[in-house]
């Protein structure tokens, strides 16, 4: 056997049908640093690596022709051919190559024939029973197949599809019929000239000429995945989005919706910097709904890394009326919230400064009379000095809102500027006790407006201390671990200064994370006061088959009851209710988890549920809310709710989903949705339906059926499943 490299040098060079240098950019814009776009070389110019050919026989004929024969094999780079037999007549110099033949170029484009022949440079030739298969989803099968000028490879009398092709004649689910296919290995793009589509071989549409990505371009300009959208109030319309790759750093997708009710043009804009990255997306329509007037929303985020470890970081949210985003499917929210904030975190600093605008969806709520205009600036600092041990902190805390209005205490506005600094430091005994001290001041300045009930300075100062006492104990046993720690904890805080307004802290969370504070209120603009003392007990089991349970039951007694406590924040009167919690886990499967609030009476002022289940085929999430009347909290009747969420994949094609808000309080559900997508090697449908039930002055019951469907080979997919259909099954 002998080894020649030079011909199959040239073979390898031109006959990939493919170009070698794939894009390096995502299906979205990159989240790393943008590099120069990719540029397509051709294929001579570049420097080839060394060719390795192996055949059974290897041999030049007196006629000077180079023969190689019998098991046909050559490699260059991440190109493999293989072949019967490989003529080449150095006189004329024509290739013929015998099949059959298959070219791989790095498992994203491989070709089948029964036999070439081509040109000394191999730049044209003609290829007899092709086939080409694009990144093991597409293939385009031909009766011929000739390669023009290295780049373009014409494909006729073709058939495409990325479905499972059975031998026994069965057609595809779907199809392309085409004339001619052309191939455009540089841009990457099929073009295709009286072509038909058809489902099972039936014909469907017809196009004279059509251009469409091949499924090694990651993004593309070109249309998107159609869907029809049918509610009650907008009537039956279809979206068709369209892609625009405007670089590798940037797109935008315009999508128009239209039905016999609306004239909608949804997009989307996405880029990315050096240093971040911008999304907005919004919508421009003209419906029915309200005749004459513009209507739409704009949602954007962005986030950029600037000098010395700093963030900037924006979140715009505004929509044309309260109503806009149910009508429309969209994110169904009752405050839109818009932020501008710069931050800096560190191990022993943090930084923040922010800017927040609120626009309240809600009828009930007038914007004027809100806190719609926000700023916040924070800093925390923390030391650890050597002399006293421990860790000392330093914060500085500064914070405004303002309404719209400025009538007398309807417009109040209000801006706060707090000092406060803490020591801590733990002991642990040989006994095993653990002991935690904290001595901590408080300086609050607070300045406002338009509410004459309050000075318009004021400022208020708060010394506090606490010992915490810990106890845990462990216990193994052959069937697992046992801990329980019991806790004390003996608090004491002085608030002394003049009154101020609460528009911070009317909703107080009593939960494990604030047990042993020393004020439980969320904001600075309330303090607790007076002597305080917790008791409490963790207990936790972590079983040696997997499952692991754990609880926490935790109360607080103070000296003096405090007003701002709402009944059902758990913290009015003298004693606490008592705070029970507890968690079950059986290992990834099983999660769950329940809060409440038990009050002297032995009942509940709060309580939730939640059970989270999961195995290869089934995902059930469940979650109950129970909230007794409380008019401070404005809520004039009790809250009781169940929500529902599942999935269940019936088989590796069809999946079921279904999700429901139940209102037990009223008897009647809020929200109910189905859907159901079926999904193989070639084609995804996706089919669900929607019920609001809920209506205000704004809002009216709708209910909203969603159709698509998806053909897969026309765009990169990441899929861990395999979805291929079966010839033996009809």
């Amino acid at each position: 056997m002998r080894s020649l490299t030079l011909p199959i040098l040239s073979i390898l060079a031109i006959l990939s049908f493919s170009a070698s240098a794939v894009a390096q950019s995502t299906t979205t814009p990159r989240d790393t640093q943008p590099q120069p776009a990719p540029t397509q070389a051709d294929p001579e110019a570049e420097e080839q690596p060394p060719a390795i050919l192996v055949a059974d026989q290897v041999f030049i004929t007196p006629e000077r022709r180079l023969i190689a024969e019998g098991n046909v094999e050559a490699y260059q780079g991440d190109t493999r051919m293989t072949a019967r037999k490989i003529t080449f007549d150095r006189e004329t110099g024509k290739l013929t190559i015998e099949g059959p033949i298959r070219i791989d170029q790095g498992g994203e484009i491989i070709v089948l024939a029964n036999a070439a022949e081509m040109d000394e440079g191999l730049q044209n030739g003609l290829l007899t029973g092709a086939r080409m298969v694009f990144d093991q989803q597409l293939q385009l099968a031909a009766l011929q197949m000739t390669r023009v000028g290295g780049r373009y490879t014409q494909l006729y009398k073709t058939s495409v599809t990325s479905c499972h092709v059975c031998e026994d004649g069965r057609p595809p689910i779907w199809q392309i019929r085409a004339q001619k296919v052309t191939h455009d290995q540089l841009e990457r793009q099929l073009y295709f000239e009286g072509a038909q589509f058809r489902v099972l071989d039936v014909p469907v549409f017809y196009f004279p000429g059509i251009r469409l990505p091949d499924p090694t371009l990651e993004r593309a300009t070109g249309f998107l995945i159609p869907s029809v959208r049918t509610t009650s109030r907008l009537g039956t319309g279809i979206k068709v989005p369209y892609f625009f790759r405007l670089g590798d750093d940037k797109d935008l997708t315009l999508s128009p919706y239209v039905s016999s009710k609306t004239r909608t043009l949804d997009f989307r804009y996405r880029q990315a910097f050096r240093r971040g990255r911008i999304e907005f997306n919004g919508a421009h329509t003209r419906d029915d709904l309200l005749p004459g007037e513009n209507r739409g929303y704009l949602f954007g985020w962005g986030r950029f890394n600037l000098a010395n470890d700093f963030n900037l970081d924006f979140d715009i949210k505004t929509t044309s009326d309260n109503a806009y985003l149910v009508d429309y499917g969209l994110p169904d929210q009752d405050r839109l919230r818009s932020e501008l904030s710069v931050n800096r975190i560190k191990r022993d600093s943090a930084f923040r400064v922010g800017l927040i605008h609120y626009k309240s969806l809600r009828d009930s709520e007038d914007d004027d009379l809100i806190p719609s205009s926000i700023g916040d600036i924070n800093y925390e600092h923390r030391l650890f000095p050597n002399a006293i041990g421990g860790e000392f902190r330093l914060g500085l805390d500064t914070h405004s809102h303002e309404r719209t209005s400025s009538a007398d205490v309807i417009g109040r506005d209000v801006a706060r500027a707090t000092v406060d600094v803490a020591w801590r430091r733990h002991w642990t005994f040989d006994a095993g006790l653990r002991t935690d001290v904290e001595l901590g001041f408080s300086g609050d300045v607070f300045d406002v407006s338009d509410d004459s009930n309050y000075p318009t300075k004021s400022s208020r100062h708060t010394p506090r201390a606490a010992m915490t006492f810990r106890y845990p104990m462990t216990m193994g046993t052959e069937g697992g671990t046992h801990f329980l720690e019991p806790i004390v904890q003996l608090g004491y805080t002085r608030v002394s200064g003049q009154d101020n307004p609460n528009d911070e802290s009317n909703f107080v969370e009593f939960d494990q994370g604030n047990l042993l504070s020393l004020s439980r209120f969320p904001a600075p603009d309330r303090r607790e006061d007076g002597a305080t003392a917790v008791v409490g007990l963790n207990w936790a089991h972590y079983n040696a088959n997997g499952w692991s349970a754990l609880a926490t039951i935790g109360q607080v007694f103070r000296q003096n009851a405090d007003p701002n406590f709402t009944k059902s924040s758990g913290l009015s009167g003298t004693s606490s209710d008592v705070l029970l919690a507890g968690q079950f886990r059986l290992t990834d499967e099983l999660a769950l988890t329940a809060r409440g609030l038990l009050n002297n009476k032995f009942n509940f002022s709060k309580a939730e549920l939640r059970g989270d289940w999961q195995n290869e085929t089934s995902r059930l999430s469940s979650t109950y809310i129970w909230q007794g009347r409380d008019p401070a909290e404005g809520r004039n009747t009790e809250v009781s709710e169940l929500w529902f969420d599942g999935a269940y994949e019936f088989n590796p094609n069809w999946h079921a989903s279904a999700n429901v808000r139940y209102d037990i309080q009223e008897a009647r559900a809020t929200r109910a949705g189905l859907g159901v997508i079926y999904r193989n090697e070639c084609v995804t449908v996706d089919i669900s339906i929607n019920r609001r039930y809920t209506s205000s002055t704004s809002l009216e019951p709708t209910t909203d059926f969603g159709f698509s469907i998806a053909l897969s080979g026309f765009a990169v997919e990441s899929r861990e499943k395999n979805y291929r259909r079966s010839c033996g099954q009809s």
